[in-house]
């Protein structure tokens, strides 16, 4: 288990060390396939469980580490491509900063210690805060300080909500370690108010991190402003993490017998999320922040799933791995389309299926498939969660969460055929920057995966999923 986090952080500072500009994103795409062959391997033979132990390849971290072991892989791929176009820019800190992400992002998704994961939350933080710098201009750098300090906040006041998970248990006979497996078993000793404080401030805290309204306001930025390829990790791969440290406090909130008062808050804050990105996406021009409020509107379908539980949780592991890919596709084919126009407004692009007859297309793909239509992958598992809501008898939530979706498509309809359809004409033109198998393989690659997830879901995954959604007192259906 300890080789998928030392490959790529054996290999973070090799990337430093190396002097080619040219020969360096090798070391990243070296990283990618050493920690796919790791969790492969993890997959053929898992490891058998441990009491006590700080790592475990349980069926969350199975669902995270397979979304983002594919996502990184095609990351990599595309960054052979993007980094020697971006000939003008040192990528020594950007190839070591992505291994560094990886590394962290991995120690996350395995860490049954709740100490141990707000470590490496934090150290998500610092890997990737300056690879939003990449550009190094002034909107970058406001970006970069953006995300550092609302990021840097919410995860002071999870480490606040650490400590007071660790004091529900310091009575006597209570747990004095933050293993997760301890604090389940005790869970009807734990003290209720202090677990009730500890989620309230883990959820802020690793909200802040996910991107969950009112705490997303570093995202549209973000993601404005980063290279498509960090963009893609970002919102596909980082947030999803911060989604699995929420449902690992879920857990222990689950077992100290406040379930109720947990599921109502990820209920509120998941409908607020969807809400607010419905209201920013109406009327967006900037296709990239649009990109950014989706990410918010999926992050908030992610907590309703956990918070309605039953069938609908089974739903949102599903949805996490078809979020996660399919950002990969929208982010990607979004850099390809805004280095081609050197903009990303849509006053200035237009006709982007013309001059790049792939990414394009790949861009409108990618929208039909993340707001839900048939036969992508992402209409199941939002089918599923509407479906949990309804079963629950939550006619009202379900409702507005129908509704909310149906004016997000319309709103990013509106933005992404303008990009999309057209004549491009006098648009602003970039030479040297045509569609290459490098950078449209790799979102291609992944397009059909979310493509193939719809039309068959194989019962490996299926029996996985459910296993995830168990964890957390829901089911697969």
């Amino acid at each position: 288990m300890l080789f998928v986090i030392l490959a790529p952080l054996a290999l973070a500072p090799v990337a430093l060390l190396v002097p080619s500009n040219r020969r360096r994103p090798l070391v990243l795409l070296a990283g990618a396939l050493l920690h796919a062959a790791g969790v492969a391997a993890l997959f053929a033979s898992p490891p058998p469980a441990r009491a006590g132990a700080w790592l475990a390849f349980d069926p969350m971290a199975k669902v995270t580490l397979l979304t983002v072991t594919a996502l990184f892989l095609a990351a990599a791929i595309y960054a052979q491509g993007y980094l020697a176009r971006r000939a003008d820019r040192d990528n020594r800190v950007f190839v070591g900063g992505l291994l560094l992400l990886l590394a962290a992002m991995t120690v996350v998704a395995l860490s049954h210690h709740l100490g141990l994961s707000w470590v490496a939350i934090e150290a998500t933080t610092l890997a990737s805060a300056p690879l939003i710098y990449f550009n190094h201009n002034a909107r970058s750098l406001e970006a970069t300080w953006k995300y550092l300090l609302i990021c840097s906040l919410g995860i002071a006041l999870a480490l606040l909500g650490t400590f007071f998970l660790a004091l529900s248990g310091a009575g006597a006979g209570g747990p004095r370690s933050l293993l997760l497996d301890d604090l389940i078993a005790a869970g009807p000793s734990l003290s209720r108010p202090w677990v009730r404080a500890a989620f309230v401030l883990l959820l802020v805290g690793y909200g802040t991190k996910m991107g969950l309204a009112p705490l997303h306001s570093w995202k549209p930025d973000a993601y404005g402003e980063a290279p498509g390829l960090l963009g893609a990790l970002l919102a596909g791969g980082l947030t999803n993490f911060a989604f699995l440290s929420i449902a690992r406090v879920f857990q222990v909130t689950r077992a100290a017998g406040d379930e109720a008062f947990a599921r109502d808050a990820l209920v509120g804050l998941g409908l607020l999320s969807i809400a607010l990105a419905a209201v920013f996406v109406v009327g967006q021009r900037d296709f990239k922040r649009m990109l950014a409020y989706s990410s918010v509107e999926h992050m908030g379908i992610l907590a309703l799933g956990i918070g309605l539980g039953g069938g609908a949780a089974g739903g949102a592991f599903f949805h996490s791995m078809n979020n996660g890919l399919t950002k990969g596709v929208l982010f990607l084919s979004a850099g390809n389309i805004h280095r081609a126009f050197g903009a990303k407004t849509t006053d200035d692009v237009r006709g982007a299926a013309r001059r790049l007859p792939v990414s394009g297309p790949l861009f409108l793909a990618g929208f039909l498939a993340v707001t839900g239509s048939p036969p992508f992958s992402p209409f199941f598992s939002e089918f599923a969660i509407l479906n949990g809501a309804f079963g629950a008898g939550r006619f009202v939530v379900g409702g507005l969460f129908l509704a909310l979706l149906a004016v997000i498509f319309i709103g990013m309809a509106t933005t992404v055929l303008a990009v999309v359809q057209g004549d491009p004409g006098d648009a602003p033109r970039v030479p040297g920057t045509d569609d290459s198998w490098l950078t449209a393989a790799p979102p291609f690659a992944l397009m059909v995966l979310v493509l193939l997830l719809g039309l068959f879901l194989p019962q490996g995954l299926r029996d996985l999923f459910g296993a995830a959604a168990q964890l957390v007192g829901g089911r697969w259906e």
